[in-house]
């Protein structure tokens, strides 16, 4: 089958597209012939050898974090889906590769794929739909009446997160650019801040919940924003404690990452609010609940870019530049 690959942490350099052996699968697992698979920040981190610590995969390595397709053959044990189906999912942790002919999963990470959606369309949400939803239902527990920032309005999991917060009756500040202002807005955010010409932390106060995107000082003036005992949550910034002990990461590990999230925490601690790391988890059972609002029309995906495979080095180097508003997405 056709896959892109690499052989080594790097650059772009050491992408490659060629041909690898079809995955076999277990009693629980479901093949898939992927029609589509999006492009995330996180393939960046996993090729530039970022997260090699915490998930130490093997080489050859195939790249992509989730996908859309057609359940071509199942295990004995599997249940919830059947061959023919179209279906949609977030990659196995520890078994990513979705750019790629196929892919094995396990069956509790895979869903039916919303019936008035694209493959393209569906191949763009499971990556940024789940970490939305796990992070303002799931962690967070966001209320209607709460005060959200989501930084990064115009991206990938911000345009998503945005409709979800609005869904939940929030009100809603992003941080966009001008141009993407009426773009954010029309996504559901209620304040507008420009990152290039405002400095949010000196406009907005009193929010309960930041979804942080960004790190470093973005996440360190995100504290400063939050009432009492607001939270703020980021899938870009230093790993903490919780993670390692959530992926079970061992004492090691728990004790670097205590100390990288130091500074962060005593801030944290001194302004009477909360930070944490988050690293979404594939979940079938999750996305089935998203499906619904995206069938609904209470949600809508957002792409910017569709590449096909032979492309995919484009397609990570556009991801890279940060001027993707939406999803960019592989098709096969």
């Amino acid at each position: 089958m056709r896959a892109a690959y690499i052989n080594k942490y790097g650059d772009n350099t050491v992408v490659q597209v060629g041909e690898l052996p079809v995955p076999t699968i277990g009693d629980n697992d479901v093949l898939v012939q992927v029609k589509a698979a999006g492009v995330n920040p996180l393939d960046i981190r996993i090729r530039d050898g970022k997260l090699k610590q915490v998930l130490p995969y093997k080489f050859p390595l195939m790249l992509g974090n989730d996908f859309a397709g057609v359940v071509v053959a199942v295990g004995s044990r599997v249940k919830s889906v059947r061959v023919g189906d179209e279906v949609y999912a977030r990659t196995d942790t520890m078994r990513i590769g979705s750019f790629a002919d196929y892919i094995a999963i396990h069956q509790d990470s895979v869903s039916q794929k919303p019936h008035n959606l694209s493959m393209n369309e569906a191949a763009s949400l499971p990556l940024v739909a789940l970490t939305a939803w796990q992070i303002l239902v799931e962690k967070a527990h966001v209320q209607k009446g709460q005060k959200v920032l989501i930084h990064g309005g115009a991206g990938g999991v911000g345009s998503i997160a945005i409709q979800l917060a609005e869904y939940l009756g929030t009100f809603v500040a992003t941080t966009a650019s001008a141009a993407d202002s009426d773009t954010v807005k029309k996504y559901g955010a209620d304040q507008v801040i420009d990152y290039r010409t405002e400095d949010f932390s000196t406009i907005l106060s009193d929010y309960d919940v930041v979804l942080d995107t960004r790190g470093g000082e973005t996440l360190q003036k995100s504290l400063t924003v939050l009432k009492p005992g607001g939270q703020v949550i980021s899938v870009n910034g230093t790993p903490d404690a919780d993670m390692a002990d959530e992926m079970q990461l061992g004492a090691l590990l728990k004790l670097v990452f205590t100390a990288m999230s130091f500074r962060t925490n005593q801030k944290a601690k001194k302004l009477g609010v909360k930070y944490s790391f988050f690293f979404m988890k594939p979940s079938g059972a999750q996305l089935a609940k998203l499906t619904k609002l995206f069938e609904s029309q209470k949600l809508r995906p957002v792409v910017d870019k569709v590449y096909p495979l032979e492309s995919v080095k484009d397609a990570l180097a556009y991801s890279e530049s940060g001027k993707a508003k939406g999803k960019i997405v592989i098709r096969m």
